[in-house]
């Protein structure tokens, strides 16, 4: 060849193989290697050119020849040659001879002679090459290996590998080069190593490697990665071991004496010789004495002797360690134990305590141990009833005294012998089995004891509970007798556990280790028929039935059979079974007999007798039977044969159900082909069966009258497998119906391979027999984000777009075809990341970053005229991706722009339809998959019209300025004289101005430190109970039981008053019904509440109110939260039911504008949203947002009462809301009051007031400092307590708004303030209840503003500043300037807002929200169902359904949540902030100016960083796990439990009814259009409840 190297006998050619390749052929070396001292490391791959190769990529191999093999093959080949010529072992280097290239050109015709090419030739000067290849077994395969680097570490081999997927993989090999280890490190997404990497000659602790792009220099380990010894060593990183005496994980070089023995320990020692420690004693008795403890060392520790060490045994409590002397192997340490007054707490209901030790050397804590700490005497105390029996059980040295009746650890402290040495010898009693007595009466029960001699009449009781306690008389030794043992229950049965009590204190029992039990049965309880209450003798219990469950004697014979009336069947299911019978039948009603054998041969569909299942059979309730055959269809009704015969009022039908076809007739062997069979009757039975191939199940039934669809199980074998439809697992239906199991579909390759990290790139899936795939996903592993949806082309294509992903990254990518996995069915090596490639996954795709785009020049504006010809030139930042230009979309607002050239730089787009020139400014957008970029904004300027029109405009504008001049310069001197006389005033308002900026901006730097001062916290929060939050929530206005609403009496504290009377809601009350009507109404309203537990009933039930013209928004309201009400005790029920009426206001929504949906509460299922929110976030609000919350609203209190307050208008000072800001600068300084009152617990304080504050004022600011820790429904009103003020010490003044004192002012009468009464600093007060309200003035803010004013005049703020002489003492600046104290109020509240918002819009890792996960994935499915993908719409669905629906009606309504006063100024403060959370919530940019309400420019500042939370919010939402229906389910139930029996149902159902009534026939009708309400006779049971109730309800209702 051309590059002059000269070759001779000295050159041979060997050839490298892997053996055992497991039928991959054979694999070559292509050249990377890496010398060691006695190997020879190489990377083999399969030449490209071979079939199997191009079939699918066949995993590379890393090989070890040993240099002594290869000089011994060298030598051979040479001998073969030379010495002792042999055939087929080596041959001259023909390739070489003949020569390629260029340089070779000229020698094209050279013929070497045959003796040329003889091996044996006398002077042959060309390279050799050994035709056997020299083979060895592969140590490691993975696919795709580039480079390799080896290094010899603490009796490993380390091995580094590079891949072409830009990774980096490290394999620690043992001394027979097997793999312990293995790790992977990613040097470079997607680009490969490049075959040469070296270590750093200066720091072998570095390897140098490249790739495509970049040289990197890594370190070979990162042994602090690991925390533990454990871990550490188990890693077995060839490179890392644990430095014991500075506890961590490093290389050995980086461990200071680590080449001393025993102070770095290499992974190649194991993990057992990682520090460990023992104790002894490891158990310490807390009464005796230990001075000290010896400590056993053992593992991989250099010599402890000399070194400073301390036990540390937590809590800064530490002694001191000491060590006798060197030792080899185990070390032995002396340690005093912690004192005795540091010994932790025992833990309750636990005999021990158990404590962890830490020996320090030098400061750290280098191994550790665990003692325990017992005492004997708390093990009695434990288990009361079982202390001697626990005492002699336990595991530690204890012992039991008899005398004492205690645990000792000593027995010697026993006063007496014998004492029991095991359990068997305790006192105790034994089990004795009693007949159940009845509730009430009286019984003597004898109890037999063992081991109780000792205690032979001593005063013994029979204890049953803490009540229950009754005198006992012996026996005998071995035997009392319990004398009149009266029980009572209120439950149908309950067992009492009886234990036997010595008499005095404290409590001490005779062991119970298999206690008595007693059962006390009440007649009255559970038993609603005659037949459940004769049944229940069966069990023991002896009742008899007269107009009602009775106790009967013991004496008194059983009642005769046929004492009970005949059966009544209420409901059968189902209503129809095939002719071969099997049929699961489920009888409902009630006197369905007393026990089994009274109807075991007594149920019959007309002449077929129906068999019954006995593990199913419900006293008196319910029959579940199997249906015999039948010879022919026919249709009767079902009859109970109990002595008396009951028929039902439903027939049940025989029918023959049968089969005609199914489709599709074939799938993939891999299963997940669904398929449909169609028939008639197919819906009859209790239980149908797809068998496929006789044996496999057919999963995801659902079937009707005319077709059964469910999903084929995986097939064995492509071939025709039968398929039958059994009924009740009896025989097939007639059909003959075949399934076909095809070859399963073969993906052969994905491409392109590299996507955008935003997804959404077409990926094209080649393969063969698509033509079965009814649906395709595809799906990245580990960093991939929602599997995408396919689409299937043809039987060859599949098209894909791609998944998002979380970073760049090269991940595998999985297949589910028809909801399988696709499983390559080609067998792979294991790799060394078990994700590398997962089983069935040999695709990857390559992750890379979105790619980047701007204009030209970079410019954000670009103006064009229309009419214009446009072309942009759009700038592409290097990605790698790869993209066609078919791949890029750009677009100018809607219009599409054409793209004519892409190269790697640039792309070329024109416009070739006009642009909507009105619509001024549109955006230009770049799309690749799911990533879009707006990297400029289009400015539509005007056309040549345009242009003359301006040059119009300006002439006649340059005239006019001409004309203007003129008068101007006219009016000169008279400007100026003007001038000079508004420059005085400008001068004196500037220096008031800047006097008022100068105070806000001292109170906004002052009041937070005032106010954290001033917060009180200790008081806790006032929350309202459950049941008060959810009627104040679910009726504020709009249901008619509102109205009822309670009015809280004022209540007098202290002695004067007991407890407050709690708020009385009829929902929580009694249900007032007279006894004459109860019975009749008990039954209706339970039947009732079954029809409301149907869906399908109560689903038509609430589309029929609606459509109803005078069901108004009130009703539906009321309606809503009554079924919130009656249904909250089953709250999966309520759920499905929301979801089902959901699905139909969106089904409506998308039709018109779906972006209006849920923005009001227009409609019974958006009421119940809103309870079920209500519900769901109801312990979120109490256990994370209560508190910012309350302190919020104690803040703006706080706040507001800094400053003035007119008591008549309800402005103030300090403001949130401009409406109710006090433009005036009213000077107010704080008067502190020394205040006596007997109430709340106290009976003085010194209250802050201000001056200008009025008497009912200064009231108000006593009791909430006094009442502070009282809930405000609790507290006297201000109208109920008297105020006096005690000038000296004989002269006292009662203090009242208004009295004789009071000055006038324009006709006004002024209330008066502190200032008024001159009260000084200091002052002495007395407040106290007066029987006698003063009611004189009603309340102040409602006085008449013509007569009284407080703080300034109606017409003050109104004027114009100009004022007359006689107000010049108020001196007047603009009122705007006043507006600043909106900002130093709003910066005083800053914190606590961003408190409560940040509580509102996080998530909490224990306590995630469940509610709003499972509800907001479910619009995301609705929306996805519908087409919807504007993400507007979504985020707009999620605020109207949480934020707005929720979170604002709480942040208007604090008293739904707390017992506490809102007062107008509050509510306004808080609709600002309300405001300020609907505009973070919102997507639209707020168009604000300097006209806009100060409200909304108040937070504007604010609001951007506030919809960053909230849309970071919903994005932690939108990526917790999927919840299932179960989870949701079970989360349901738990709320639904934790609030049971909280609300009275049988008011709320009563409520519903009457709605029922009031539109009866309309909901007859609804339920008669209904097919299915229809099939199930809804509208029978409905009628049923009307007359049940009809002639009832109003009667007893006035009644009542």
């Amino acid at each position: 060849s051309g590059d002059n190297k000269k070759v001779n006998e000295s050159n041979i050619k060997l050839n490298m193989q892997s053996a055992g390749g497991m039928d991959r052929g054979n694999l070559y070396s292509r050249g990377s290697m890496f010398p060691t001292r006695e190997r020879l490391f190489d990377v083999l791959e399969r030449p490209p050119a071979t079939p199997a190769s191009r079939l699918a990529p066949t995993p590379d191999a890393l090989c070890a020849f040993r240099f002594a093999d290869v000089q011994a093959t060298i030598r051979g080949a040479r001998t073969a040659c030379f010495v002792e010529p042999a055939a087929g072992v080596v041959a001259v280097l023909d390739s070489v001879v003949q020569g390629t290239g260029p340089a070779c050109e000229h020698k094209r015709n050279l013929q070497l002679q045959p003796e040329q090419l003889d091996c044996g030739a006398a002077h042959l000067q060309h390279p050799l090459t050994i035709l056997q290849p020299l083979k060895a077994t592969p140590v490691f395969r993975a696919l795709g290996l580039t480079a390799v680097a080896v290094a010899s570490a603490n009796n490993y081999t380390a091995v580094f590998l590079g891949t072409t997927t830009g990774r980096l993989l490290k394999l620690s090999l043992n001394e027979t080069m097997q793999v312990v280890s293995q790790h992977v490190v990613t040097v470079a997404y997607g680009e490969p190593v490049h075959p040469v990497m070296q270590f750093d000659p200066t720091d072998p602790s570095y390897l140098y490697l490249m790739t495509s792009h970049q040289m990197a220099r890594l370190k070979v380990a990162a042994c602090e990665a690991y925390a533990t010894c454990g871990d550490c060593v188990g890693a077995a990183d060839a490179y890392c071991g644990w430095c014991t005496l500075e506890t961590r994980c490093t290389m050995q070089q980086d461990c200071a004496n680590s080449s001393q023995p025993y102070f770095w320990t290499s992974a190649s020692e194991g993990p057992g010789r990682c520090p460990a420690m023992a104790m002894l004693p490891a158990e310490i008795n807390v009464h005796q004495d230990h001075p000290g403890m010896i400590l056993q060392v053992s593992g991989s520790l250099p010599s402890l002797s000399g070194l400073d060490m301390v036990c540390d045994y937590g809590n800064g409590i530490r002694t001191v360690a000491r060590v006798p002397g060197p030792a080899d192997g185990h070390q032995i340490a002396y340690c005093n134990l912690l004192p005795r007054e540091y010994f932790p707490a025992f833990p309750p209901h636990q005999d021990h305590v158990t404590m962890e030790m830490f020996l320090r050397v030098q400061g750290r804590a280098i191994v550790s141990a665990n003692f325990t700490i017992y005492d004997c005497n708390r093990v009695a105390h434990v288990a009361p009833s079982m202390a001697c029996t626990s005492c002699l059980s336990t595991r530690w040295p204890c012992f039991w005294c008899t005398e004492q009746h205690t645990c000792v650890s000593n027995e010697s402290q026993c006063q007496a012998s014998p004492n029991p040495m095991s359990p068997s010898d305790c006192p105790q009693t034994l089990p004795s089995l009693l007949a159940p007595m009845p509730t009430g009466s009286t019984q003597d029960i004898v109890v037999p004891l063992a081991n109780a001699a000792s205690f032979h009449g001593a005063n013994l009781r029979c204890s049953f509970g803490p009540e229950d306690s009754f005198n006992t008389v012996w026996v005998n030794d071995s035997a009392i007798r319990c004398s009149h043992v009266v029980l009572h229950t209120a439950q149908k049965s309950q067992v009492f556990l009886l234990t036997v009590q010595l008499q005095g204190q404290p409590l001490r029992f005779l062991d119970s280790p298999d206690p008595m039990t007693v059962e006390v049965y009440n007649c009255a309880m559970g038993s609603p028929d005659c037949s459940q209450c004769l049944g229940r003798e069966d069990l023991g219990h002896l009742c008899m039935w007269s107009d009602g469950c009775r106790p009967r004697g013991p004496l008194s014979p059983p009642p005769p059979p046929g004492t009970c009336p005949a059966p009544e069947i209420r409901t059968i299911e189902p209503l129809s079974g095939p002719l071969d019978g099997g049929t699961l039948l489920t009888i409902r009603g009630q006197d369905l007999g007393r026990r089994l054998s009274d109807v075991a041969h007594g149920v019959w569909i007309g002449g077929v007798a129906c068999e019954l299942l006995a593990s199913r059979y419900t006293v008196s309730e319910e029959i579940v039977c199997v249906t015999g055959p039948a010879p022919a269809v026919f249709s009767d009704v079902v009859t109970v044969n109990v002595s008396k015969e009951g028929t039902s009022r439903e027939h049940f039908s025989y029918v023959l159900p049968q089969v005609h076809s199914l489709e599709p007739a074939m799938g993939p062997m891999a299963g997940g082909t669904r398929i449909t069979i169609h028939g008639s009757d197919l819906h009859v039975g209790s239980e149908l069966q797809v068998l496929v191939n006789d044996t496999d199940l057919c999963t995801e039934l659902l079937r009707s009258d005319t077709s059964i669809a469910c999903t084929v199980p995986t097939g064995v074998l492509p071939t025709l497998v039968p398929v039958c439809v059994r009924f009740e697992r009896r025989g097939c239906a007639h059909g003959n119906l075949s399934f076909t199991y095809m070859q399963n579909p073969v993906i052969t390759a994905i491409s392109p391979r590299r996507s955008p990290i935003s997804g959404g790139r077409t990926i094209t899936v080649a393969g063969e027999r698509f033509h079965m795939v009814q649906n395709v996903s595809m799906a990245v592993h580990r960093i991939g984000r929602e599997p995408t949806l396919c689409k299937v082309l043809n039987a060859t294509l599949i098209t894909c777009p791609s998944p998002g992903a979380l970073y760049n990254a090269s991940a595998p990518v999985a297949f589910f075809i028809n909801g399988r996995v696709y499983t390559d069915e080609m067998p792979h090596e294991a790799l060394p990341d078990p994700e590398e490639m997962p089983r069935g996954g040999r695709f990857h795709l390559d992750y890379l970053p979105d790619p980047q785009f701007s204009t030209a020049r970079r410019e954000r504006w670009i103006r064009h005229h229309p009419g214009e010809p446009l072309t942009l030139v759009i700038h592409k930042e290097q990605d790698g991706l790869g993209l066609e230009s078919h791949e890029y979309r750009v677009k100018i607002g809607q219009v599409a722009c054409d793209i004519q050239i892409v190269s790697d730089k640039v792309i070329h787009c024109s416009v070739n339809d006009s642009l909507d020139a009105a619509e001024g400014q549109l955006p230009i957008t770049v799309q690749v998959g799911n990533f879009n970029q707006t990297i400029a904004t289009l400015q539509l300027g005007g056309s040549e019209t345009a242009i003359v029109a301006s040059i119009v405009i300006c002439s006649v504008l340059l005239l006019l300025s001409v004309v203007a001049l003129f008068v101007f310069c006219t009016k000169s001197r008279r400007a100026e004289r003007y001038w000079q006389k508004t420059l005085l005033q400008m001068e004196e308002m500037e220096s008031q101005i800047r006097e008022e900026i100068r105070k806000g901006f001292a109170e906004l730097q002052t009041d937070m430190t005032d106010l954290t001062k001033e917060l009180n916290r200790s008081q806790g929060i006032p929350f309202l109970e459950y049941k008060y939050f959810v009627t104040r929530t679910f009726f504020p206005k709009c249901s008619s039981l509102y109205e009822e609403r309670y009015v809280l009496p004022s209540q007098s504290l202290g002695s004067q008053g007991g407890p407050p009377v709690q708020e009385t809601h009829p929902l929580l009350g009694e249900w007032n019904v007279p006894e004459n009507c109860r019975s009749s109404m008990e039954e209706g309203v339970s039947l009732f509440s079954s029809l409301l537990s149907n869906k399908h009933f109560l689903i038509v039930f609430v589309h029929a109110l609606e459509q109803q013209k005078d069901f108004a928004v009130r009703d539906r309201c009321s309606l809503a939260s009554l079924l919130t009400i009656a249904l909250h005790g089953k709250l999966e029920y309520y759920t499905s039911i929301m979801k089902e009426l959901l699905v139909d206001l969106i089904d409506a929504s998308a039709a018109k504008n779906p972006k209006l949906m849920l923005r009001r509460t227009e409609s019974v299922v958006e009421k119940m949203l809103t309870n079920w929110m209500s519900i769901c976030m109801y312990s979120c609000l109490r256990e994370t947002v209560g508190e910012p919350f309350f302190l919020l609203l104690c803040a703006i209190k706080q706040q507001i009462n800094k400053g003035s307050i007119d008591a008549i208008t309800g402005k103030a000072r300090y403001t949130l809301n401009e409406e109710w800001l006090l433009r005036e600068n009213i000077e107010a300084k704080p008067r502190n009051l020394n205040v006596s009152f007997q109430g709340c617990g106290m009976d003085s304080l010194s209250v802050r007031a201000m001056d200008t504050d009025t008497l009912t004022q200064v009231k108000e600011k006593i009791l909430e400092a006094f009442c502070k820790n009282v809930p405000y429904s609790q507290w006297p009103r201000a109208e109920d307590v008297d105020l006096e003020w005690f000038a000296t010490s004989t002269q006292s003044y009662i203090l009242r708004d208004l009295d004789d004192t009071s000055v006038v002012e324009d006709g006004r009468k002024k209330l008066n303030t502190l200032a008024h009464y001159k009260i000084p600093e200091g002052a002495s007060l007395a407040m106290s209840l007066t029987d006698k309200k003063d009611n004189t003035l009603g309340r102040v803010k409602d006085l008449d503003t013509e007569k009284y004013f407080h703080l300034v005049l109606p017409t003050d703020e109104l004027a114009e500043p100009k004022k007359s002489h006689r107000q010049s003492h108020r001196k007047k600046v603009l009122p705007e300037i006043y507006l600043t104290r909106l900002l130093s109020t709003k910066g005083t509240l800053q914190k606590f807002l961003d408190d409560l918002f940040k509580a509102i819009l996080s998530i909490r890792e224990d306590k995630p929200p469940l509610a709003v996960k499972y509800f907001f994935d479910f619009l995301e499915e609705q929306a996805e169902k519908r087409g919807i993908s504007d993400p507007d719409t979504l985020h707009i669905w999620k605020t109207n359904s949480l934020p707005l629906r929720f979170w604002v009606n709480i942040l208007k309504n604090p008293q739904f949540v707390f017992d506490i006063e809102k007062t107008d100024h509050i509510d306004a403060c808080l609709s600002v902030i309300a405001q300020a959370f609907i505009d973070a919530c919102s997507i639209s940019d707020l168009q604000l100016g300097k006209d806009s309400p100060t409200n909304k420019l108040l937070y504007a500042k604010e609001i951007p960083e506030y919809r960053k939370v909230v849309q970071h919010y919903y994005k932690q939402i939108q990526d917790m796990a999927p919840l299932s229906e179960q989870e949701m389910n079970a989360h349901l139930a738990e709320e639904s439990r934790k609030y049971q029996n909280e609300f009275n149902t049988n008011v709320a159902l009563t409520e519903i009814y009457k709605y029922a009534k009031r539109y009866r026939s309309q909901i007859v009708a609804a339920l008669e259009a209904n097919p299915m309400a229809r099939r199930t006779q809804l509208q029978h049971k409905f009628e049923q409840v009307v007359a049940l109730m009809e002639d009832n309800i109003y009667e007893c209702y006035s009644e009542a």
